[in-house]
């Protein structure tokens, strides 16, 4: 058997290592000392995070694909869903009836009374509530509401300015400026002057400087007629969208000439409106007197002036106010102290009438005073002396119209 000499041996086993190194793996290759730096790789970007939370890179070239099929994501358990509603009750209305509201109007009635002494005029205070007895149409009427007011008044001096006699028109300016003096700075007054029409002097104000110039401005009058029904019909129906309590400063002859308004129709707004009082002070009664004694009058013009003084108290009447009729010029001034004490100092009772009815319908009222044991208050003076006075009320007031 031929042996091969060491020298041929060498180029086989050169070769047969060669190829042993280049199929040896490159981690191999690191146990055996080979340093050599591996090529470098593309640096790869981190993708983002997937849209449904699912934090999954994405794979290396070559690798596996991003679908691994369906997933099962655990959910979040839901918030119990709210209670019902409470189901709202169903009322079965008869056939033909649609559904209402049902509105109760508990009426309420205030009268303002004033208790005059007949000798001196003055307010007597300090009365109870247990001294008031209040009738309607008769029936006697529980008071739920008793006080005495001393306030701030709202008046409208009403003022007959025509040219038919210089008497009237004199004793008319006393009236106003006697009563202007007596005003106080918080009373809102209005001036308003008629004859064939009314005039607004002044609006409603607190200013006695601009009452004073409407008073000064009364010198010419123009017209001979006095139409005071339209004068007072429109006063009234002006005071209507004033609230509170007004009061109405009437000075004139109490005739009417040429009124479109009758007096029917007057007594039936003062009926209407509420919350009005009326003062009435006649002019021209000293003139009368003097045209009466020699006969001067005549029986016709003597019984229209009666008739137009009858006319003066019954406006004041109706209202809780009172009517004067002076004769000379000193009596204004106590005219008018009369009327403060009245305006001014007042008692204020409050019920809710037993007639619950909504018709429309006037009803009368009546205020008595009444001692501890329900018998008429008697008054005394310092010497034991019995005192007549007066009780001033509202004769009446028109119930609601019932809802149409």
């Amino acid at each position: 058997m031929q042996t091969l000499s060491r020298r041929a041996l060498r180029p086989l086993v050169v070769l047969a290592l060669g190829l042993f190194i280049t199929q040896m793996p490159r981690a191999a290759l690191a146990q055996y000392g080979d340093t050599a730096p591996a090529p470098q790789q593309p640096q790869q970007q981190t993708p983002p995070a997937h849209p449904n939370g699912d934090d999954q890179a994405a794979p290396a070239d070559g690798g596996p694909t991003g679908d691994n099929g369906a997933i099962a994501i655990p959910k979040k358990k839901d918030a119990p869903p709210p209670p019902p509603a409470p189901v709202e009750p169903k009322v079965k209305n008869p056939p033909g009836l649609n559904n209402y509201t049902l509105h109760v109007d508990v009426p309420v009635v205030n009268v303002d009374v004033g208790v005059i002494l007949e000798k001196t005029h003055q307010f007597v205070p300090n009365l109870q509530q247990a001294n008031f007895r209040v009738f309607e149409d008769g029936q006697p009427q529980d008071i739920v509401h008793f006080s005495q007011i001393k306030a701030p008044i709202t008046a409208v001096l009403l003022c007959e300015f025509a040219a038919n006699s210089y008497a009237f028109i004199y004793d008319m300016r006393n009236a106003a400026y006697s009563f202007a003096q007596q005003l106080r700075p918080d009373d809102y007054v209005a001036v308003v002057t008629y004859d064939m029409h009314t005039e607004i002097l002044t609006d409603f104000t607190q200013d006695k400087r601009l009452i004073s110039q409407a008073l000064n401005s009364l010198i010419i009058p123009t017209w001979r007629e006095t139409n005071l029904f339209d004068a007072l019909y429109e006063t009234l129906d002006r005071l209507t969208r004033i609230e509170g309590r007004k009061y109405v400063i009437l000075v004139s002859s109490g005739r009417d000439t040429f009124s479109k308004i009758t007096l029917d129709k007057v007594l039936q707004k003062i009926k209407a409106t509420p919350n009005v009082t009326i003062f009435s002070i006649g002019t021209g009664q000293f003139a009368r007197i003097m045209a009466e004694g020699p006969g001067g009058m005549g029986p016709i013009r003597e019984m229209d002036y009666l008739q137009a003084d009858n006319q003066m108290s019954t406006f004041a009447r109706m209202t809780g106010g009172m009517a004067f009729f002076p004769r000379f010029e000193a009596e204004m001034p106590d005219i008018f102290t009369q009327i403060n004490e009245s305006i001014r100092n007042q008692y204020v009772l409050t019920y809710r009438p037993s007639n619950t009815k909504l018709d429309g319908t006037y009803r009368r009222l009546r205020v008595e005073l009444v001692d501890d044991e329900g018998h008429p208050l008697r008054m005394q003076d310092e010497k034991h002396k019995p005192l007549k006075y007066d009780i001033i009320a509202r004769d009446g007031y028109k119930a609601s119209e019932p809802v149409q």
